[in-house]
């Protein structure tokens, strides 16, 4: 299978290491990772496109969608992971986290979360998603969520 990597994993100081030893790793499964970094776009739009190429390419995604730059997963991860399912591809997404989002965001706001009526709701009175899923029911219905990272992902795709 071609899997498409996701995640913010190519904004790390480490971006080209990180994608080789991811690489390796996939190989080891019997696969072959399509890796953004592997394009030579420059320009957002080039990126833009070649990432959407590399996904029509894929057989299947693997995502990273632990926390990036605050609470929530990478938006760009998101998206891409958005474009696979309505491609019909079939996403794992990894977590190191995967218990209920309530759960982990009271842990994040240091706080206990309210319940008013059938709500549930943070400090500022927004409502928080209460379906006992690790991440946004739009995440958390249509993906395979493991908690790990990609090692993890891949095992999982090995046991279907």
């Amino acid at each position: 299978m071609q899997i498409y990597l996701a995640g913010p994993d190519v904004f790390q100081p480490d971006a080209l290491q990180r994608a080789e030893s991811a690489r390796r790793l996939v190989s080891r499964y019997g696969h072959r990772a399509l890796i953004p970094l592997d394009n030579e776009a420059s320009t957002a739009a080039e990126i833009y496109r070649a990432n959407l190429a590399q996904i029509a390419a894929a057989d299947l995604v693997i995502a990273n969608l632990n926390p990036f730059r605050g609470f929530e997963p990478d938006s760009g991860t998101v998206f891409e992971v958005g474009y696979a399912v309505a491609a019909g591809k079939p996403v794992i997404a990894y977590v190191d986290d995967d218990r209920p989002l309530a759960d982990r965001l009271a842990g994040h706001l240091g706080c206990d979360l309210l319940h008013v009526g059938e709500r549930l709701v943070d400090s500022e009175g927004m409502s928080v998603e209460n379906h006992g899923l690790p991440l946004n029911l739009m995440l958390g219905i249509p993906l395979r969520i493991v908690r790990g990272g990609l090692e993890q992902a891949l095992q999982a795709l090995a046991a279907d």
